[in-house]
């Protein structure tokens, strides 16, 4: 009667099905800023009054349908563009195109309406 031998493994190791980010930190930050220039506008003290200027004219109160959150903290609100710009100038400045979120609403609702909508 024969002996039996080990068998080889069947499967190969498989690669990790996590996504590694290439970039990080300082080094993303940079590449963000090469492929879309227009970033910088938000450190502007244009974009910084601009935003106060929303706020107000909204009464500090959350735009999105059925929240109408009011914040007074302006650091817990996103001045967010209506349609977005993608580095249209014009889009970016508009004062009509800009409405006032709170933070979670942005986070939650408006993002996940960008990604389903491709943009």
């Amino acid at each position: 009667m024969a002996r039996l031998s080990t068998l080889p493994p069947r499967l190969s190791s498989l690669p990790s099905r996590l996504a590694v980010q290439s970039h990080t930190g300082p080094d993303r930050d940079r590449l963000r800023a090469a492929l879309a220039p227009w970033r910088a506008w938000y450190k502007t003290a244009r974009w910084r009054a601009l935003r106060l200027s929303v706020f107000s004219r909204d009464l500090f109160t959350c735009q999105m349908a059925g929240c109408g959150k009011v914040e007074g903290n302006t650091s817990k609100l996103v001045c967010d563009h209506v349609r977005q710009h993608r580095g249209d100038e014009a889009l970016f400045w508009d004062e009509r195109n800009l409405q006032t979120l709170c933070k979670p609403c942005h986070d939650r609702v408006k993002q996940a309406e960008e990604r389903r909508s491709g943009l």
